[in-house]
């Protein structure tokens, strides 16, 4: 039986991790820390475990296999590198870290020590996500020319355990990106995940529309993006992320190719959708993703606990989350510079 560790105990905690840390069979929460210590309490009191003085009395705890880290992105390097140095396995939630130099250590880090590093892009791991990486590789909308992306929701201080605009994520310090760190890098994963490709060049606009603290000041993070991209075998597409949705979520995905258009949760009675160049069409039931007001499993922690057991590669490896960063990194860069950025 695995034992796990968890450092942050806010909402990716409450909502996900305890909980799919406690449905595993080989697995058990073994403690948390949080520097709210009723955080704490709260999810070892739901979950078990018992509840550490310090985020470093947790990392020193020789009987943990695995540490979750879920602090506020400031501190996923510094944590993580701790984590791997003390030989437990680490999954990290995303993004990885604050900045490219940050996730390389973090990636060295894992090598070293010869222990498994994961990062928690869980949009990869959606049924229809999956069969769309599986559909552009048969063939079946040909050669991929265009794409469009989306994550917009009401914004993170809803989601956040906080609830209100005093949330880290929308402090710079803490949270280093807004959107696009938040959401937008999920995006930038799964679209490498589906199309199976990288990217090398960027052209961004990335801005601070509406989002503001209680002060009534605009927070000092983006809460709008738009992005577009280019692979290295020249598909471009657009990739736009939102913290002022406010009409609804949307997290769709078009695949456009030279034989019809792949839509993934574009029609709500249709996860995913067909529509061939003969104007046919077809219709595919791949189940739901997970919204903001609906959580699901997301399978993430069931899949690492599988990769320590079976001394398996990992899927979502600390290179995987870099190459996602990377791309969050250069369109930073784009919209700061007013120019396209290669990679």
């Amino acid at each position: 039986m695995l034992k796990a560790g968890i450092l942050g105990c806010g909402a990716i905690c409450q909502r996900r991790h305890a909980k799919e840390i406690a449905a595993n069979r080989n697995c058990t929460l073994h403690g948390v820390f949080d520097p709210v210590t009723e955080r704490a309490e709260l999810v070892a009191g739901l979950y078990g475990g018992k509840v550490y003085k310090s985020a470093d009395e947790l990392l020193d705890d020789k009987d943990l296999d695995v540490v979750v880290v879920c602090t506020p992105n400031k501190y996923h390097a510094r944590y993580t590198i701790k984590a791997l140095e003390n030989k437990k396995h680490v999954l990290c939630e995303k993004p990885m870290a604050g900045n490219l130099k940050d996730a390389q250590d973090m990636i060295d880090a894992a090598e070293r020590s010869g222990m498994k590093l994961m990062i928690g892009q869980s949009q990869r791991l959606v049924p229809a996500h999956k069969m769309a990486r599986e559909i552009i590789k048969s063939g079946k909308i040909g050669k991929v020319l265009t794409f469009s992306t989306t994550f917009g929701h009401r914004g993170a201080e809803g989601w956040s355990i906080e609830g209100k605009p005093s949330t880290w994520f929308f402090k710079k310090e803490e949270a280093i990106f807004g959107a696009m760190g938040d959401i937008g890098v999920h995006k930038a994963d799964l679209i490498r995940y589906i199309l199976g490709e990288e990217f090398c060049e960027a052209a961004a606009i990335i801005a601070t529309r509406d989002k503001k603290y209680e002060s009534g000041e605009l927070i000092d993070v983006d809460d709008n993006a738009v992005c577009v991209l280019k692979t290295k075998s020249g598909v471009v597409g657009t990739l736009t992320v939102s913290w002022t949705y406010y009409g609804g979520e949307d997290n769709s995905t078009i695949i456009r190719g030279d034989k019809g258009a792949l839509k993934i949760f574009v029609n709500p009675d249709s996860p995913i959708l067909i529509e061939y160049a003969d104007k046919t069409v077809e219709k595919i039931d791949a189940g739901t993703i997970q919204t903001n007001e609906k959580q699901t499993d997301s399978g993430v922690m069931d899949l690492f606990v599988n990769h320590i057991l079976e001394n398996t590669p990992v899927d979502i490896s600390g290179y995987e989350g870099y190459k996602a960063l990377e791309v969050i990194v250069k369109c930073v860069e784009s919209a700061q510079t007013k120019s396209t950025v290669k990679f």
